[in-house]
């Protein structure tokens, strides 16, 4: 059913939605929960990576697939067209539903007995999250006025860090326990420690998905005076949207939009080229799994971008016609390699270089990732709010400070010998590392209209997920794999990984640099860039 305004879902009249009150704040709370489920059931495989491979007899690069890869592709490609099922539909019940699957996927993680059988259920997990943070920074930007947004999504985004770092407790938790409970095997079912962590972290998603059902769904675009009328048919255009990306539909969807030949052409090249080079990547490194993965997600996308031109140019125009856009987000992600690569391999890397235990490092760490990051993305929006006042190139340069923050600790973790030095500067990483997340996010909102925000930032967690979360574990994992063939140390071979891959910096920095120039220009220009981009309905100029 088409999203309503009236009092079916709570909705408020613009008049009423002008500011910040307590509901907005509450809902905000709401929504951290949900984003901390989200990423329990996403970084408690890091804790769980040792006995996994153990279990089922797969290397770092296997494990970096499977935290990366299975998981991101799919969030990616789904996350596209959930994106704009977003701007269309009820976000509250969207978000309520995906919670429900990806925990339902979760819980299933533990019952499998396989690589392949586990991939499977991390592809589920990467569908049903897909619809979470599209759907929520569009209800925080109307829920929240245009001065806190930032400030809004990074405490939002501060739900990363909790989970990642309730994950790692429980994970590590859980582990030594059901050791301790069974130490010479004999469990029920023949349940692994790694099993029962996936239970256990799954099954309350299922419930919380209950409470977020209960949020009111706020009038679109009220801050700006931009309201947006509801969409006739949105499951109907979810249809359209979801053929998009699946292929071979994504051809007959093409076609069935109008697309012309030059269009059919360059979607023709488009899949050769992904096949021609999954194919090279996989003779030159190995891992056709993950080539094949990443060549179906880009030519997924890819068709999607070119549907999106055909039946909604002003938004195509808006989102992926912006050089700002464009820099700021592919540079944003290229830190993002470096945030998740290195923040999934810190728990395995203190296993093997200081001998400790999974409970004693998921504890510690776990801690780390929860306070550090918590700190760290709040205090990243904070500050890139209060430059904003100064700078129209606020966003861009708190990616900056970042990355000259997060060197070198990243350089001292990976070199001391304490395991305390380790996780007192797993703190201090994860709340360095994070600092860009709100800028990314409130740059993208700021420079398009209401109603394509959440579109805006779907193509934000595609560049994050594509270049971030699935490269960069799985880089970071097939260098170590590189260095332990040839005969280093598991430590030394993991930190070698950790630390090539902090080179990515370089291009994210001349992205970033690139984006600063255009910043001012487009933010300022964005009624006069959608009238031009053919968008109907907006005021009149002054």
């Amino acid at each position: 059913m088409a999203e309503q305004t009236g009092s079916d879902t709570g909705a408020q009249p613009a008049a009423e939605q002008q500011k910040a009150n307590g509901y907005s704040y509450y809902v905000l709370g709401v929504l951290v929960l949900v984003y901390v489920f989200n990423f329990i059931d996403r970084q408690i495989l890091s804790v769980l990576a040792e006995d996994i491979k153990a279990d089922l007899g797969i290397g770092d690069a296997e494990i970096g697939f499977l935290y990366g890869t299975a998981f991101a592709v799919f969030y990616a490609v789904f996350g596209v067209p959930l994106g704009r099922f977003a701007d269309l539909w009820n976000r509250r019940s969207l978000i309520s539903i995906g919670l429900a699957f990806w925990s339902a996927m979760t819980a299933l993680s533990g019952t499998a007995r396989g690589f392949l059988s586990l991939s499977v259920y991390r592809i589920g997990v990467g569908v049903g999250e897909a619809s979470a943070s599209p759907a929520a920074f569009s209800m925080l930007g109307d829920y929240f006025p245009p001065k806190m947004r930032a400030t809004a999504v990074a405490i939002y985004s501060s739900g990363v860090y909790i989970g990642s770092g309730i994950g790692l407790f429980l994970g590590g938790i859980i582990l030594d326990g059901w050791a301790n409970l069974y130490p010479e095997g004999g469990a029920p079912f023949g349940l692994k420690g790694w099993h029962v962590a996936f239970f256990a972290v799954g099954i309350p998603g299922i419930l919380m998905a209950i409470w977020v059902r209960t949020l009111r769904e706020p009038t679109r675009g009220a801050m700006e005076g931009l309201t947006t009328k509801e969409h006739p048919a949105p499951f109907k255009e979810f249809g359209k949207e979801l053929a998009s990306v699946l292929p071979p539909l994504t051809v007959f969807s093409l076609l069935m939009q109008g697309a012309n030949a030059k269009t059919m052409l360059v979607n023709f090249f488009l899949a050769l080229g992904v096949i021609l080079a999954a194919t090279g990547l996989t003779f030159v490194i190995g891992s056709p799994i993950q080539w094949i993965a990443l060549a179906i997600g880009i030519y997924s996308v890819g068709s999607w971008i070119q549907g999106l031109s055909i039946r909604d140019h002003a938004t195509f125009r808006m989102v992926y016609g912006s050089p700002t856009i464009a820099f700021a987000m592919t540079g944003f992600a290229c830190i993002a390699f470096v945030t998740y690569g290195v923040g999934f391999w810190m728990l395995p890397y203190a296993i093997r270089a200081h001998g400790v235990e999974a409970g004693e490092a998921g504890m510690y760490l776990g801690l780390a990732a929860a306070f550090g990051g918590w700190t760290g993305v709040t205090f990243g929006g904070l500050l890139s709010d209060w430059l904003k006042n100064l700078t129209p190139r606020a966003r861009p340069l708190v990616g900056f400070i970042c990355m000259a923050l997060t060197v070198p600790i990243t350089l001292f973790v990976l070199r001391t010998d304490n395991v305390n030095y380790v996780y007192a500067g797993g703190f201090i990483y994860n709340a360095v590392s994070s600092m860009w997340i709100g800028s990314a996010v409130a740059l993208a909102t700021e420079l398009v209209l209401p109603r394509m925000r959440a579109t805006a930032t779907a193509f934000y967690i595609l560049m994050v997920t594509f270049i971030g979360l699935a490269l960069g574990p799985f880089t970071m994992g097939q260098i170590s794999d590189y260095y332990g063939r040839n005969g280093a140390e598991p430590a030394d071979a993991l930190r070698n990984g950790m630390l090539y891959g902090l080179l990515i910096f370089g291009i994210a920095t001349v992205l970033l640099i690139l984006a600063t120039r255009s910043v001012k220009e487009e933010e300022e220009s964005v009624i006069e860039r959608a009238r031009a981009a053919g968008e109907e309905g907006l005021p009149d100029p002054a």
